[in-house]
């Protein structure tokens, strides 16, 4: 791989401000802000983050504009934001700053939570600024953010996403030919502590575009549509289940203006894609992916217009970006061969430093091959002869059963095919060690139609493959990131 030129980013937006006064930066809860008031905003924080020393900074995850304020202020003041999401529980978040041992809260709420910490209140009127030109000199090695995923000991783990993981993201994007201009209007649907959000908010501000930011707690397929269709957003980059709530009004939609529509987040499947790209037939279609691990996303694959790459309706992930690498192993974590089932792992410039002061964590999630540092991402996959990667689900979703490996997908693929591609499906596996079954949710009212659905699967799956158990649920539950929430499902099927 190439050595990196690692890109400025922090000036760069201070450039942006400076050149984009008169355009608008973002469109909150329908009320407009330019990036000038946005630039009066970013330098009065800048001020305020000057007299602290503290690198780590606590930023409460409002949706408005002193927040995405506050996040450029603090970049352009070389220091690392730990978003806080308004609505979780207090102990989480407590939870949060007590593990990067934060002392300082930005928080543009009326009413703070935070009475332990020294916090400056953004959304109050902050002394004016004089323009503030100088950016703090360029650490690659510094974090920009740090974000808080679920862990498995109940215990949020953190993610630190440093100044040249975020540099190679910009490039890698740059390099696959997806290129945002100061005319878009750009689609936010992700909560600020959720990593697809940077992409959502750099990548236009960069360019001098428009961001269009969703309300907290808001359906957000609903929202979705209602941006595209009152706003001619020209760039949208969604989770594929909003695609699939949106499925029934397809025929309303009326987006030529769209140029590019982006899927990350959970697994993309042709049943929902197909329709959609049928409904914009101007705009490219991406299907992209990365785990927070590994900076936003970092693997691409442009939808043809026949021909689509899929297994089990799951449509390809496509081939590895710039500043990644991509590499499938099997259990001795050696590479296998092309068509070969393994785990994907990813290594480059976009790969985090590690867990957040969590030796144990780190040790199991990375490793060393011929000298390169890789992350395991838990990801079952499998490469084409083009080189384009297939997924087929989470590692944990490729069970063994009676002795037999099982790909839930395969079983979630036969019963959307049952329901004519129109019906959400979920497998899981239940039960104790040693006595597993597999359990199926169906995104429907229950319509009887339960044994003719066993019949179908029975003339396409073998009898070990046939769920044991078969649930109708109205509605999916969802989690924090939009995805659906498949834990919850199988906590619900119990």
């Amino acid at each position: 791989m190439d050595t990196i030129n690692h890109t400025n980013f922090p000036a760069l937006l201070l450039d942006s401000l400076q050149q984009h006064r008169q355009n608008n930066a973002f469109c909150i809860e329908d009320t407009y802000f330019t990036y000038q008031q946005l630039a009066d905003k970013v330098a009065a924080i800048r001020q305020s983050l000057q007299r602290i020393n503290d690198i780590y900074i606590g930023l409460v995850a409002n949706n408005d504009l002193a927040t995405y304020a506050a996040i450029l202020a603090i970049w352009m003041e070389g220091k690392c934001y730990v978003p806080l999401h308004p609505l979780q529980p207090i102990a989480r978040c407590v939870n949060i700053i007590e593990q990067v041992g934060i002392k300082v809260v930005l928080d543009s709420g009326t009413d703070t939570r935070y009475h332990n910490q020294y916090v400056i209140h953004t959304g109050e009127s902050l002394p004016s600024a004089s323009n503030l030109h100088t950016i703090q000199e360029f650490n690659s090695r510094t974090p920009a953010y740090i974000l808080f995923t679920s862990g498995s000991t109940g215990m949020p783990k953190g993610v630190p996403v440093s100044y040249g993981n975020v540099s190679a993201f910009i490039q890698s994007v740059e390099a696959l030919g997806i290129h945002h201009r100061a005319d878009d209007r750009c689609l936010q649907m992700f909560d600020l502590t959720f990593d697809l959000s940077v992409g959502c908010y750099l990548l236009p501000l960069l360019a001098g575009a428009c961001v269009y930011t969703m309300r907290l707690g808001c359906i957000k397929w609903e929202e979705s549509f209602r941006l595209l269709d009152e706003y001619a957003l020209t760039i949208t980059f969604m989770v594929p289940s909003v695609i699939h709530y949106l499925k029934p009004y397809l025929q309303e939609i009326e987006a030529p203006q769209l140029r590019y529509s982006l899927f990350a987040g959970e697994a993309l499947t042709t049943d929902d894609t197909l329709p959609w790209q049928q409904a914009v037939p101007q705009a490219e279609i991406w299907n992209v992916y990365g785990p927070t691990e590994n900076t936003i996303y970092c693997t691409g694959y442009r939808l043809p217009q026949q021909q689509v790459k899929q297994h089990n309706n799951i449509i390809s992930i496509g081939q590895t970006m710039k500043w990644s690498d991509t590499m499938i192993v099997d259990e001795a974590r050696q590479p296998v061969n092309e068509g070969t089932i393994g785990e994907l792992c990813l290594s480059g410039e976009q790969l985090t430093p590690g867990y957040w002061q969590d030796n144990e964590k780190n040790q199991a999630a990375f490793f060393n091959h011929e000298g390169r540092r890789w992350y395991l991402t838990g990801d079952l996959c499998m490469a084409d002869r083009d080189g384009d990667i297939m997924y087929l689900g989470r590692k944990d979703s490729q069970v063994k059963i009676q002795g037999y490996r099982i790909e839930l997908s395969e079983i979630e693929s036969v019963t959307r095919r049952f329901y004519n591609r129109q019906t959400a499906v979920v497998a899981v596996v239940t039960g104790q060690q040693g006595r597993e079954t597999i359990s199926m949710a169906i995104e429907r009212e229950d319509d009887h139609s339960c044994l003719e659905l066993e019949a179908y699967l029975k003339t396409y799956l073998p009898s070990y493959m046939i769920p044991s158990k078969i649930v109708f649920m109205p509605t999916f539950p969802q989690n924090m990131s939009n995805k659906i929430d498949r834990k919850r499902i199988k906590e619900l099927i119990k």
